[in-house]
């Protein structure tokens, strides 16, 4: 294990351990160059309901469905299938890495170790603010969606009657996104007890919907649609050609399989980080394949044929319709209104990772008023606030796209997939490229097959970003129904590269070194590969 090869021989790698972490991974920490400061609580398993929390597939899948139904309950599936056996690569190749090296800014820590000297320190630059912008996208995306359902329900019990204005929808996702923050900041001490409580309760929401709808269909005097057609039928309610219809529904899986990285993001909270990191990647990456599938299937079974009357839905939310096909009013109030407390606690599990995230990239100066935002409360039993505060007001601000019209907030949402893409594959294919002799296997390894899986990452991940960028309805899209994916993610990496070589240049060098008299790991490597360049200011 990387860690183990280089153990610091300065007291204050372990000294900062007292009360917060085991000697063990505070001295792997320190070999990245990091003293202890938040306090390691997680076990393996309350890393992975981090992760599988976030990802919340049955409130997901709901969420996103208007991405599959339009080709058919065959794209639903099997595309789901397939897309997600693509995005489990892409957590392998992440898992290999978070092993050797877990820290919370892994992402962008990764790329600046494995990145030529003449890039590194752009390459990681970039990664970090595309990590964290995709995290802003990704918390707006959750309360809107969470808001949303929140208002359909609303709409169910006066029978379609009544629809929300674009004031109320912002007011009411501004409302969670504050209660959100105080409970991520205040529930801080017993917050790996909320994950652990995450597993049961979505596990126990895709146990009811695969046993309530068929069971509520039958009895409700309905019949299963057959399997033929459920793995078999492809439809077009777009205006592109069918096998491309198709692949746009790969747009599913990938808006619901990507916060695997939040198990990154907890490094320095981690258990025997180099276990837990690792298997909390695979573990929900792995869990959302085939569970995805199962849920999938049965939504196929139990829906109308008629696709486009799930589609347009007169509750404003194609699973509403689902629910309300199969369970009738109350059945689906009573689902919906479930699938709103889960949808929380993806906010919540959310929140705690992103402010990880935002705290990690402060620490190494990178951010807007760093010296302030990486600061550690201990009165509130180690958690960073200021950086949780911070995150929190950006996405507020950012949620005024909410006010215009559904078009701008989903180009606000696109930052989580397309930056977040970016985010994955930049470090992986630095490691393929530059990283050959530099990378040492942690206690997580995938062997023989770590650099093949790590090219396939790399392949999908390039396509899934494209994929990302093309408007869902046709060739020929109208300015209410475009995907201004390019715009918003391209004014984001154009800014941030702007800003780097006309100022942060001069003073963003990599990550900061803030344990003294340790014999890193990065030093080390660098010395023996004649990289000048260090990483630490």
């Amino acid at each position: 294990m990387a860690g183990k090869q280089h153990s610091p021989t300065a007291s204050s790698a372990t000294s900062s351990a007292d009360g917060l972490a085991d000697p063990g991974d505070s001295q792997l920490l320190a070999t990245l160059g990091y003293k202890q400061e938040l306090r390691r609580q997680y076990s393996t398993v309350q890393i992975f309901a981090v992760a599988f929390s976030i990802m919340g597939l049955v409130p997901s899948i709901a969420s996103t469905l208007a991405f599959n139904l339009p080709a058919g309950p065959a794209a639903m599936t099997w595309g789901w299938l397939i897309a997600s056996l693509f995005i489990f690569c892409v957590g392998l190749a992440l898992a290999d890495m978070s092993s050797a090296m877990p820290t919370a800014g892994g992402l962008y820590w990764w790329t600046h170790y494995f990145a030529g000297p003449k890039y590194k320190n752009a390459l990681s630059f970039l990664v970090g603010y595309s990590n964290t912008m995709g995290l802003v996208g990704g918390m707006c995306s959750v309360d809107y969606t969470l808001t949303l359902m929140i208002l359909a329900c609303v709409s169910i019990a006066r029978d379609g009657a009544w629809s929300a204005s674009n004031g109320v929808i912002y007011g009411v996702y501004v409302g969670l996104i504050l209660v959100h923050a105080l409970c991520g900041i205040y529930t801080g001490p017993i917050m790996p007890r909320i994950q652990t409580f995450c597993i049961f309760i979505n596990i126990a929401i895709i146990i009811a919907t695969v046993i309530a709808l068929p069971v509520g269909k039958v009895t409700n005097g309905g019949t299963l649609n057959p399997g033929s057609w459920v793995y078999g039928h492809v439809d077009n309610l777009t205006t592109w050609p069918k096998g491309w219809a198709f692949i746009l529904a790969f747009l599913a899986p990938i808006w619901s399989i990507g916060f695997f990285d939040s198990c990154v993001h907890m490094s320095e909270e981690a258990l025997h980080a180099a276990k837990a990191v690792p298997l909390g990647i695979v573990w929900s990456s792995g869990c959302a394949c085939v569970l995805g599938f199962l849920v999938l299937s049965i939504i196929a079974a139990v829906m109308d044929q008629d696709i486009s009357t799930t589609y347009d839905s007169i509750y404003g939310q194609p699973m509403a319709q689902v629910y309300f096909t199969a369970l009738g009013k109350k059945g689906a109030l009573g689902f919906m209104g479930v699938l709103i407390v889960i949808q929380f606690l993806i906010g919540l599990s959310l929140i705690v990772a992103a402010s990880r995230q935002a705290w990690a990239f402060s620490r190494d100066g990178a951010l807007p008023f760093s010296n302030y935002f990486r600061h550690v409360s201990k009165r509130i039993k180690y958690q960073p606030v200021r950086a949780m505060c911070g995150f929190v007001a950006v996405c507020i601000v950012f949620g005024l796209l909410c006010l215009i019209n559904s078009v701008a907030a989903n180009a606000l949402f696109s930052l989580f997939v397309a930056s977040n893409y970016v985010a994955w594959g930049t470090p992986i294919l630095c490691r393929l490229i530059w990283g050959k002799e530099r990378f040492r296997p942690g206690e997580f390894y995938t062997g023989w097959f770590s650099r093949p899986i790590a090219t396939v990452a790399v392949v999908w991940l390039i396509f899934g970003l494209i994929l990302s960028m093309f408007p869902s309805t046709g060739p020929n899209p109208s300015p209410s129904n475009m995907n201004y994916t390019i715009v918003l993610n391209g004014f984001v990496w154009v800014a941030c590269m702007t800003y780097y070589f006309l100022f942060a240049r001069k003073w963003y060098t990599g990550p900061k070194m803030t344990v003294d008299g340790v014999d890193s790991q990065v030093e080390n490597d660098e010395s023996r590969s004649g990289n000048k360049d260090p990483p630490s200011a």
